[in-house]
């Protein structure tokens, strides 16, 4: 990986939080310093719905608006510390503030001004290699981020760049296309301090946090795939729990959803539920999530996405 950056590298890390940032491409950042090229952090929200750590901290029970806003501008120069020490001027850093934990409503409701922001920032740092969540990650933040970043690619006009994922929230999915982050004592002892400047985070979960930045940077290269007419989808839901389940399908045409019993789905001859009669009109890519419609305390997703 690192015999191929160079100085016209232009790295672009789409997080969806701070402190993504450096637990996930904290040696990859670095490594592109190194070799003369450029970094830009896309970031998408400020985190400042985190209300647990906000209470540990700040030694409160209430959280309103105003102490949201005064959590999210701590995390922001908390991020921009944390740049510092991995060699990238807080100048690189680009704030779009949507809203923490807000990125699937956001996808769902204000797609096309979503699209149109993320254009903006390709358009203005024309990366050609880029770092964004894994589909697969099960935070909702995480895996919203990367549906949203595909059907902005797939939309810009301009070179196509090597995109990579990462994955923060999850077990690593099996198979090919991965690739591996060369590494040293002295990258990941900095990704470490860069990691220490997130000292909201770490207070509580210095622990949790310390153990998803040490483990070694690999990324799964992302490709194009052309897109099957009937799509098999990866989930068998129980029938117990079908009635309060909703499945999504989104792509560059717009967004639909239905309930999980009323979705175009049939069974092919393996048991696999099939999705008929949705759009074709967009050559993007189309992703479908599964989702249970009710409020929960666990935050992370059961079921997630998959590219159609």
């Amino acid at each position: 990986m690192a015999s191929s950056l160079h100085a016209g590298t232009r790295l672009l890390v789409v997080a969806p939080h701070p402190d993504d940032e450096s637990i996930a491409t904290g040696e990859l950042i670095q490594q592109v310093r190194q070799a003369g090229g450029e970094v830009r952090i896309l970031l998408l929200t400020l985190g400042d719905n985190n209300p647990w750590p906000q209470r540990w901290v700040e030694r409160r029970v209430r959280i309103g608006e105003a102490e949201r806003r005064r959590w999210g501008e701590r995390r922001r120069e908390e991020v921009e510390q944390a740049l510092r020490q991995l060699d990238v001027e807080p100048s690189a850093l680009q704030v779009l503030a949507w809203p923490d934990m807000g990125l699937m409503g956001r996808l769902r409701e204000q797609l096309e001004p979503s699209l149109a922001a993320l254009g903006d920032s390709l358009a203005a740092f024309r990366p050609n290699l880029v770092a964004l969540p894994a589909l697969g990650d099960r935070h909702p933040d995480h895996g919203a981020a990367h549906v949203l970043f595909r059907l902005a690619l797939a939309r810009w006009r301009g070179e196509s760049p090597r995109v990579l994922a990462y994955l923060v929230h999850g077990r690593e999915e099996r198979g090919g296309g991965r690739v591996k982050l060369d590494s040293s004592v002295g990258l990941h002892a900095n990704k470490l301090a860069a990691l220490a400047c997130h000292r909201s985070q770490m207070t509580l979960s210095g622990k949790r946090m310390h153990r998803l930045a040490d483990r070694a940077e690999s990324y799964r290269l992302v490709r194009s795939r052309g897109r099957a007419a009937s799509p098999p989808l990866p989930w068998r839901p129980p029938p117990l729990l079908q009635p309060w389940l909703h499945l999504l399908v989104v792509d560059g045409d717009g967004v639909r959803s239905w309930p999980w019993r009323e979705a175009p789905l049939a069974l092919d001859g393996q048991g696999r539920h099939v999705l008929h009669a949705w759009s074709e009109g967009s050559d993007g890519p189309c992703f479908a999530k599964l989702y249970m419609n009710l409020r929960s305390p666990w935050i992370f997703d059961r079921w997630g996405w998959c590219e159609l």
